[in-house]
């Protein structure tokens, strides 16, 4: 009976063992896929803006009072990230305080617009609803068209020169980030970096 007993916690314990290794392992290779796998880059489009290219200068008006003017030769001195949403998006709004954190964090240098289309009374719904009431907000479908925004969300920043810097399919903050990332890179987008990093290697 004895023996049996010191039998089978041996053999617990070696299976205490053999799993902590199989833990250790599976750790370990998380690890290293981390590190192989780059950041995740807002989805990019293939019609619309090229990075590198000027934007073609608007002067909106804003639902909140006062004008936006974003684009080459305005009288913007500052980047301007774009966020393009709408009512009826739900992923839109669970980005919401994710564009106020970065609006905050980024304020020395960047100014954050709001953008849509259609009626000006559902938006000022929404905007009064979600709390949006200090955001400069544009409703333009020519803005829109201009960078290539096909689905929502969607984001893109522009250089204080007016030049576009990213821009792409934004469904998560990393996807947000990751033009932040462009900027800071002086690359197109987090992909294009990427790619240019597994050519050198």
């Amino acid at each position: 009976m004895i023996d049996a007993l010191i039998i089978s916690n041996i053999v617990s314990w070696v299976a205490i063992l053999a799993l902590g290794l199989i833990v250790f392992a599976l750790t370990r290779q998380i690890g290293l896929l981390h590190e192989r796998m780059g950041p995740v880059g807002a989805l990019t489009v293939a019609k619309g803006m090229k990075a590198g290219e000027p934007m073609a200068p608007f002067s909106l008006p804003s639902l909140t009072g006062g004008k936006i003017e974003v684009g080459a030769g305005t009288s913007a001195s500052r980047s301007t990230l774009l966020f393009f949403l709408s009512p009826d998006c739900p992923v839109c709004k669970s980005l919401l305080p994710v564009i106020a954190s970065v609006r905050a964090r980024e304020a020395s240098w960047l100014d954050v617009v709001l953008a849509s289309d259609g009626e000006p009374s559902d938006h000022l719904a929404f905007l009064k609803k979600q709390g949006l009431e200090d955001y400069p907000y544009a409703l333009s479908s020519e803005l829109g068209l201009t960078i290539g925004v096909s689905k929502l969300p969607y984001a893109a920043l522009i250089d204080e020169q007016g030049t576009m810097v990213a821009h792409g399919l934004t469904n998560t903050r990393e996807h947000i980030e990751s033009l932040f990332e462009a900027k800071t890179r002086g690359v197109a987008s987090i992909q294009d970096y990427m790619e240019q990093e597994q050519q050198r290697a």
